[in-house]
């Protein structure tokens, strides 16, 4: 495909989204809440295809096509895992946003800082995730850019869709906060779902001769790739538990997916949102693995798993409208989650660093701060994907894994009184820090990887040292009590 098309789609798309973007402009509010939180009034249906949309990057076509590619059938497992992690959402996400209506957080973090009645759980929590997700959004701009050199045939470099990508991403966050990127979410999901399916249909019909023809040719020359447990190749058992573990906790663990449980208008609002997403997510997890099926029986030998899909749409046989379609609905997802991490860090660098280290600070200044350093976030995560480190699969699930050290103290806040901020610190710090160090050391003590040892040591860290020392007793009761009361309340309305 020439350059030129590839360019004049991205165009085109560009356009049409900045549209979006600045029509949702119309009768925003100021401040935090109105410019992170869509001022906490997002419809079911909206906050659905924004959560997808945000949820659903270039991790599932590139990445889990890709992995499916390297794997086989593993890959279908390790991802409806995380579709199972769901109802934590369903059990945390009305807790979250009964909170955040109550106490008027930004950020998730924030929430801790507060709920532990500490100003250094607020600020670290923050670091934390500003050190793991960077890599998380730097995936993104991979996919894209492996995408937009897959399909242009090399004409466009790398680093030209890695370039695009970045910029596109801070001004659609700059325009209009969470308003825009819900717009354009919107916008992006249900283009994701309808070309993938469309691609799907026209690569397995065409190329394979139906669904039929795909499981035979499986069958026959790859059988490896259809067995649940092999014994050799890529899913061995402590791969799949590595790699699953903090997909399953990814909801509540990751900020920028847990910052959209503020923003529903009401509980039956969320409600939607989460069955929406639900649907949507399974249906759009069936698709990638069936991608990464084709490809590999279509296109076996490939140097990089991760170009699995760029080549896929790259055949003869995938109409070239609906291979260019196909790219923008990728680099529709991974802008989408690209922009949400955006603007989850930067309102956590303002409300949860700025705020506390400057305690008069405005609410006008949090706000200047924060787009002062979407720009910045940004700079980091293009510097982190120009390393092109390994599979884009496996680097997602290593950022969240380092999140995972943040769990016991989510749990904690909401069920356990007994939880203390020396608690949440010495378990982020020293369980955040070795996950770190196993993630770039490539050590795998006793063969597990680095997600698991982070949150066991979490856990022991954060129940121990809340042992030993005093919690504020009085704080936990106020906010665990006014949560559980509401809770109770609503369910009974």
């Amino acid at each position: 495909m020439s350059a030129t098309l590839v360019y004049a789609a991205m165009f085109i798309y560009i356009i049409i989204a900045t549209v979006f973007a600045f029509m949702s402009k119309r009768g925003m509010g100021r401040g935090m809440t109105e410019y992170f939180l869509g001022n906490r009034a997002m419809g079911g249906f909206v906050s659905a295809l924004t959560y997808s949309a945000t949820t659903y990057s270039a991790f599932m076509m590139i990445g889990l096509a890709g992995l499916t590619y390297t794997g086989g059938v593993g890959a279908l497992g390790y991802e409806l895992l995380y579709l199972c992690g769901l109802v934590l959402a369903v059990y945390f996400g009305p807790r979250f946003w009964l909170a955040g209506k109550k106490y008027d957080y930004v950020s998730p973090t924030e929430l801790l800082g507060h709920r532990y009645d500490s100003k250094g759980v607020a600020i670290l929590t923050a670091l934390a995730c500003c050190i793991f997700l960077i890599p998380y959004s730097a995936v993104q701009l991979m996919g894209i850019g492996y995408l937009m050199e897959g399909l242009s045939g090399g004409t466009i470099t790398f680093m030209t869709g890695l370039i695009i990508a970045v910029l596109v991403a801070v001004f659609w966050a700059l325009i209009a906060g969470l308003r825009s990127v819900a717009w354009t979410d919107a916008l992006q999901a249900l283009l994701m779902i309808v070309v993938a399916i469309a691609v799907l249909l026209v690569v397995v019909y065409k190329g394979l001769g139906g669904f039929g023809g795909l499981f035979a040719a499986l069958e026959a020359d790859a059988p490896s790739l259809l067995a649940v447990t092999p014994k050799e190749g890529y899913f061995k058992f402590s791969t799949f538990l590595g790699l699953s573990l903090p997909w399953f906790f990814f909801c509540i663990s990751n900020p920028q997916v847990s910052q959209r449980l503020y923003t529903p208008r009401t509980l039956k609002d969320m409600r939607v949102m989460l069955i929406g997403f639900l649907i949507f997510g399974l249906v759009y997890t069936l698709v990638s693995v069936l991608w990464g099926f084709s490809a590999r029986m279509l296109i076996p030998g490939l140097s990089k798993a991760d170009l699995a899909t760029p080549s896929l749409l790259a055949l003869p046989i995938v109409p070239m409208l609906l291979a260019l379609l196909a790219m923008v609905g990728i680099t529709a997802a991974a802008i989408s989650t690209i922009d949400s991490i955006f603007l989850t860090l930067s309102s956590m660098v303002a409300r949860d660093i700025y705020k506390n280290l400057v305690p008069n600070a405005s609410d006008d200044s949090q706000l200047l701060v924060s787009k002062i350093f979407i720009p910045i976030i940004a700079i980091a995560a293009f510097l982190f994907a120009r390393l092109q480190l390994g599979l884009i699969a496996v680097l997602s699930t290593a950022a969240s894994a380092g999140l995972l050290v943040m769990v016991p103290a989510i749990f904690g806040a909401f069920f356990w009184k007994k939880g203390t901020s020396a608690g949440v610190i010495a378990s982020t710090l020293i369980a955040g820090g070795l996950s770190f160090y196993l993630q770039f050391s490539g050590l795998r003590p006793l063969g597990w990887w680095p997600g698991i040892w982070a949150i066991i040591v979490s856990i022991i860290l954060f129940v121990g040292v809340s042992l030993v020392t005093q919690p504020n007793t009085q704080r936990a009761e106020e906010f665990m009590g006014y949560v559980n009361n509401n809770l109770k309340l609503h369910n009974a309305i």
